[in-house]
């Protein structure tokens, strides 16, 4: 004697094992990205620090002008003035400056530093610490060729 069920209302175990395996992978891929917006936050500041001296590196170069470069400690705000053009940025919530490096003066944690690109660039290497409570990173701009490395952590 043979039972047949003619109604099928549901999901077999099979199905539901299948759907619940392939919601448990999606999610193992997707919520490491989450985890970590605040660095991804502190590394596209160091990034757009990082651009906008090799901008200023560039057209000071380019334009046989005096630039200045300058950091807001106090407000977390960078930018840069010409007797062009002249441009401002903030940091991302709850990003601080550290400090700012420059061989001659040592390390300066005043309210704003300023340091000037001349046609050759600045003087001086520049570094730049950036800090989120959690994470630091490190912007190494070269005054000899204009051109930047950013490194997570303290380094000096």
């Amino acid at each position: 004697m043979r039972f047949t069920v003619n109604n099928k209302y549901g999901f077999s175990l099979i199905e539901l094992i299948v759907v619940i395996f392939i919601m448990s992978l999606a999610m193992a891929l997707i919520m490491p990205s989450f985890t970590d917006i605040a660095g991804s936050r502190l590394k596209s500041a160091a990034s757009g620090i990082s651009g906008t001296m090799k901008y200023v590196y560039n057209e000071a170069a380019a334009r046989k002008k005096i630039y200045t470069f300058s950091v807001n400690m106090e407000q977390s705000t960078w930018g840069f003035e010409s007797m062009d053009e002249s441009r401002t940025f903030r940091a991302g919530k709850d990003i601080k400056f550290k400090d700012v490096m420059v061989p001659s003066a040592g390390v300066l944690k005043e309210k704003m530093v300023s340091i000037d690109f001349g046609p050759l660039g600045p003087e001086e290497p520049i570094v730049i610490h950036l800090t989120d409570k959690e994470k630091d990173y490190t912007i190494f701009f070269n005054n000899l060729n204009g051109r930047s490395r950013i490194l997570e952590g303290y380094i000096l």
